[in-house]
């Protein structure tokens, strides 16, 4: 998998074609001329989303009624897809080679892992943070989850609905047992089914965790079932189901559902110390580098390829001897791009790398 070029559009600001490297392309400019915006564009490509809004629309230049971005995907020596997503209105179309396809069958051609400040949530944020970390890792290596995922919530959604009904009208606990019991049922095949890929998931980011990379301290990972020490976990589905009869009359009293998944949590420590709670800014940054590292990893372990590695405004982010370890880890593995507003970024990393200068 290699992104050979991307084409915009009236996207934002950008209209125009960038080629891109093997390795590392830095794309540098005065702030406000759109450095974030190729990225945003790249991030586009391989996800059918923006990271920096939920409505797409925002992204189309003012005063224009669409926007386009195009990619070329080198998928092996013979292999080489376009990709397409246009952006009118509200509306969102993806193709692939000119043909329309599904947003499953869109993001399989192309794959990123974002660095930028608003990742920094997953290690200082709420646990829901690190819980769409565990999620979208899982989904990068097993497509079909995104299902499971979207069938919880959804189960999550109605329950709470059928909760603050019972609520606000005062029902009595054995009318709204007969109502929740099968909203329950699903919600245990469900959550067990997540329970596990997200262990599994934790178990792999752990091997692969390059825990002194950026510091002396050593970083770990675990994964924090809100479930823990009320009983046997290998056992997840009938624990979950014990716990929900249990607790049915304080969802109702609370209306809304407090017992599976989403309340779940994942612990992040340095040398064994919170990371949220003790960790210095720099440590934070270290430690989700690390992870974001771990993903990579896991990613290659499973399909035997990298995805691209975005960094957006890194040196805004890192120092540059962390910026030089991370270069030189990444060296020969990911495709890499990072936007940078400084030329002495410029000069100490960009010789002999693909510089492009956003004007």
């Amino acid at each position: 998998m290699f992104l050979e070029s991307v084409d915009a559009e009236n996207f934002r600001n950008l209209n125009g074609t960038i080629g891109c490297s093997d390795s590392l392309s830095i794309i540098f400019g005065e702030n406000g001329r759109g450095k974030t915006n190729w990225l945003e564009a790249i991030y586009l490509l391989a996800t059918a989303k923006s990271f920096r809004t939920n409505h797409l629309q925002e992204a189309i230049e003012f005063g224009s009624e669409r926007a386009i971005v195009r990619g070329k995907v080198r998928q092996s020596e013979n292999i080489v897809h376009s990709l397409q997503v246009i952006l009118e209105g509200n509306t969102k179309i993806l193709t692939i080679n000119e043909k329309k396809e599904t947003t499953a069958r869109f993001m399989a051609e192309l794959h990123t892992i974002l660095f930028n400040s608003d990742q920094l949530e997953i290690v200082r944020g709420a646990p829901a943070a690190r819980r769409t970390f565990l999620d979208d890792g899982i989904i990068s290596i097993f497509p079909p989850y995104v299902q499971t995922v979207s069938d919880y919530k959804r189960v999550i959604k109605q329950k709470n609905s059928l909760l603050q009904n019972a609520r606000d009208n005062e029902w009595g606990i054995d009318k709204l047992t007969a109502m929740i019991e099968p909203w329950n049922e699903q919600l245990v095949k469900l959550a067990a089914l997540i329970h596990k890929a997200r262990v599994r998931y934790v178990e792999r980011l752990n091997s692969a965790l390059e825990r002194n990379l950026f510091e002396r301290e050593e970083v770990s990972i675990r994964y924090v079932s809100s479930l823990e020490g009320k009983g046997d976990l290998s056992d997840y589905a009938g624990l979950l189901k014990e716990r929900l009869s249990l607790r049915i009359q304080a969802e109702m009293y609370n209306g809304r559902s407090l017992i599976g998944t989403h309340r779940d949590e994942l612990a992040i420590s340095f040398d064994g110390r919170d990371l949220r709670r003790f960790g210095s800014s720099g440590q934070q940054r270290s430690a989700l580098l690390v992870m974001l590292l771990s993903k990579v990893a896991v990613y290659f372990e499973q399909h035997d390829e990298y995805p691209l590695f975005l960094l957006d405004d890194i040196d805004a982010e890192l120092d540059y001897g962390r910026i030089g370890r991370l270069l030189e880890f990444l060296g020969g593995k990911t495709q890499t791009f990072v936007s940078t507003s400084k030329e002495s970024f410029v000069e100490r990393f960009g010789e002999g790398r693909n510089v492009i200068e956003v004007l």
